[in-house]
């Protein structure tokens, strides 16, 4: 019985059955973090999802990271022509700095 984990919906990359793009799972990879850690990230998520998304991408590489580089483009596209009012941008600044400690 073969499942798929991962469906391209948008013109992105997105776990099966979840609004969680890939490219989130990937970066979490890249970046060190066990499939336990990134499962405790996105709680609709099952284990075995996200092994299958890390999985695709080991064996997808240059699609998910073409995926990764558009969505990041179209990121900054948004954030450039839509900045957040500066005290949002504190605030969030801050409670990004706040978590990073917890997540090493």
């Amino acid at each position: 019985m073969s499942r798929e984990f991962v469906e391209r919906r948008e013109g992105s990359l997105y776990v099966a059955g979840s609004r969680v793009p890939l490219a989130h799972i990937a970066q979490e990879f890249q970046s060190g973090e066990s499939p336990e850690a990134i499962r405790s990230h996105y709680p609709t998520l099952s284990l075995e999802a996200v092994y299958g998304a890390i999985a695709f991408y080991l064996g997808h590489r240059d699609e998910v990271d073409n995926d990764m580089a558009e969505r990041k483009r179209a990121e900054e596209e948004f954030t450039s022509t839509h900045p957040a009012p500066r005290e949002l941008k504190e605030k969030l600044d801050h409670a990004r700095q706040q978590l990073l400690p917890r997540r090493i």
